[in-house]
């Protein structure tokens, strides 16, 4: 037990109706990248909650360094050398990149603050971890990548040996993801250990040492990252075999249903021009900040064009808002659900039924049985795995909360469906969910356009792929091109790299 960083025996967890961990035990060595995995639902977050002192075990036993130890709080785990950096990142936007640095370990003169030292100190620890920045910049100023580097530095400086790190790759570009791993060598080489949670299981294969499953709050198993495969990793997480990571099946392409024509916003995108057909699934490519959501978010009203035409079935329409949009049958899956797409404190109900009103109102009050019966048959048709339509959307894992997304978008039935990033830190088995859905929905003639930063995902889904650089369209592809060989991710990374 003394070699291990971090040992947890028999873990349990309880909440109201929810056996959230259910006996579960694991080790992590000095200076090991152990990943933990699992579908949502899993027990990933409560267990971690519990390592960290957010929750207390029920019952079961957790040892650092060899030494039994009972957090109280996120502040006593890091005492002990625990530290976790979140997929929503929380900085302090306002204070500067110095203030948040030190945040909890001020250097003072006295009995003030020493903004100078503060100031050079961080200094040579930004060139430490190849950040050049004026320490006194607000981190509001700062990309979400560099505040992951951020969080880092505070975990380190806090001389953490255990740093969890939850989705860190999941709004980062392909460069700024390869300078993460870097910076994960570099702590691994010094002994520190890092719990890797992700849902991108190629990522993991390449960057763990050892992966730790989850499924329904048990453990399963912990593997060696070289001696397992994808597909193995999949039917673990699941408890059933998935025929193929991406259900794409051939569905006739219909009439144009949707075309935009010279799409132009200053500073943001130019010249922007496409067509969308019935069935069609249109992918589009690109790397983070090339422009795809803002131009997605144009169409649909949330931001003005400063010039160009939008077509609806050939006929021109204008979009000023998103109620123009959801009048002329156009649908947007936001990139933050959370932010965009729902309201965490409402119920699953009322977050379905919100667009919809108009639908499900009699004169001044809402038909209460019409709209409970449309929201159980979109909650049974869309597998939502919820105790009842009537419980707080926010406490749902994050497959369920994208499925509650796309009901109430469902259920104002558009013609043109936007999907923008719409696997996005959901696991293996809900995204093969949203693939087959997004199948169902083409073979019903809805027009869908599919961003994704995923190459793998977006040559699996889609009929044709138009990758964007910085404001511009500079490729187009088939999947004809891609089934024969012809097209292939390095295509698509070149025409994304293109300068324009």
């Amino acid at each position: 037990m003394k070699n291990y960083r971090l040992e947890v025996r028999n873990l349990h967890k309880r909440f109201p109706g929810v056996y959230a961990i259910k006996g579960v035990s694991f080790q992590i060595a000095p200076g090991e990248v152990h990943a933990l995995v699992g579908e949502n639902g899993a027990g990933k977050s409560t267990l971690m909650k519990m390592i960290t002192g957010e929750y207390t075990p029920d019952e079961g036993e957790i040892f650092h360094n060899g030494e039994q130890i009972k957090p109280k709080s996120i502040a006593d785990s890091q005492k002990k050398g625990i530290s976790m950096i979140h997929q929503e990142l929380a900085p302090l936007p306002d204070m500067t990149i110095a203030d948040n640095i030190f945040l909890g370990q001020e250097i003072m003169n006295g009995k003030f603050l020493n903004d100078h030292e503060m100031i050079e100190q961080t200094k040579d620890i930004l060139r430490e971890y190849g950040m050049d920045f004026d320490p006194r910049l607000k981190v509001g100023r700062l990309s979400v990548a560099q505040i992951q580097m951020l969080e880092i530095i505070k975990a380190v400086r806090k001389n953490a040996d255990i740093i969890i790190m939850d989705e860190p790759t999941s709004s980062l570009s392909d460069e700024e993801s390869q300078k993460l791993f870097r910076i994960i060598k570099e702590l691994t080489d010094k002994g520190v250990s890092i719990i890797y949670i992700s849902h991108r299981l190629e990522e993991i294969l390449k960057l763990t040492d050892r992966i730790t499953v989850l499924r329904d709050g048990e453990y399963i198993k912990t593997v060696d990252a070289k001696g397992v495969t994808q597909n193995e990793l999949v039917e673990m997480m699941v408890g059933r075999s998935l025929d193929q990571i991406y259900p794409k099946e051939k569905v006739g392409i219909g009439d144009v249903v949707f075309e935009a024509r010279n799409l132009c916003r200053k500073d943001v995108f130019n010249n922007i021009s496409f067509q969308v057909h019935a069935g069609e699934i249109l992918g589009f490519s690109g790397l983070v900040g090339a422009g795809r959501s803002e131009i997605m978010n144009a169409i649909f009203g949330l931001d003005k064009l400063d010039s160009g035409q939008i077509f609806m079935d050939g006929q021109e329409i204008k979009v000023r808002s998103p109620q123009d949009a959801i009048k002329n049958k156009i649908a947007l899956v936001s990139e933050d659900r959370k932010i965009y797409g729902l309201v965490l404190c409402r119920s699953i109900k009322e977050n379905i039924s919100l667009p919809n009103l108009p639908k499900l109102h009699k004169k001044l009050f809402i038909n209460s049985a019409k709209e409970k019966n449309a929201v159980e048959d979109y909650r049974k048709s869309l597998g939502i795995k919820c105790a009842t339509t009537n419980v707080a959307v926010g406490t749902l894992s994050g497959g369920n909360q994208q499925k509650v997304v796309l009901a109430k978008w469902l259920q104002s039935e558009p013609k043109l469906l936007i999907l923008d990033e719409p696997t996005r830190g959901i696991d293996v088995g809900a995204k093969f969910e949203i693939y087959k859905m997004m199948v169902e929905l083409a073979k019903k003639g809805i027009a869908i356009i599919m961003i994704s930063s995923e190459l793998p995902e977006v040559m699996g889904m889609s009929d044709r792929i138009m990758v964007v650089s910085k404001g511009r369209i500079t490729g187009t592809y088939t999947k004809e091109e891609i089934d024969v060989g012809a097209v292939t991710q390095n295509n698509l990374l070149s025409s994304a790299l293109q300068e324009v």
